[in-house]
């Protein structure tokens, strides 16, 4: 009987294990669907177009910004850390390096760096785990 339900558990946590495995799949496989089209591609494409042009208008003024942020990673300074724009791009390798309000105290769009390490501007923000 032991056996049986050993068994038994086994296979429930299988079913789980998929049905978690699922859950996140799905979506991602929805995503990637949309994502592949070729006008979002091209919508993509002109998007990031302008944030970069964003970018170029605004280096001057809020690379210092950049700078301190990266003094603040290397000098493990939490309490300066804390003090940025809590908004992000994660998924998409985009932390903004202002402080945190800028958007309305200084009406500055977000600004940092994205994955591949060039700075890049933009406005709105998604969750992490969007």
């Amino acid at each position: 009987m032991t056996g049986d339900h050993a068994e038994e558990q086994r296979v429930q946590e299988a079913v789980r294990r998929h049905g978690r495995t699922r859950a996140f799949a799905e979506p991602e496989d929805a995503i990637s669907f949309v994502l592949s089209d070729p006008q979002a591609r091209e919508a993509g494409a002109r998007i990031e177009a302008a944030e970069t042009e964003l970018c170029r208008e605004l280096c001057a003024r809020l690379q210092p910004f950049q700078d301190r942020y990266d003094q603040a990673v290397r000098d493990g300074d939490a309490a300066r850390l804390t003090g940025i724009c809590p908004d992000k791009h994660g998924r998409w390798g985009r932390i903004c390096v202002l402080d945190d309000g800028h958007e309305t105290s200084m009406e500055e769009p977000h600004w940092g760096r994205n994955s591949e390490g060039r700075p890049i501007a933009w406005v709105g923000s998604a969750p992490d785990d969007w």
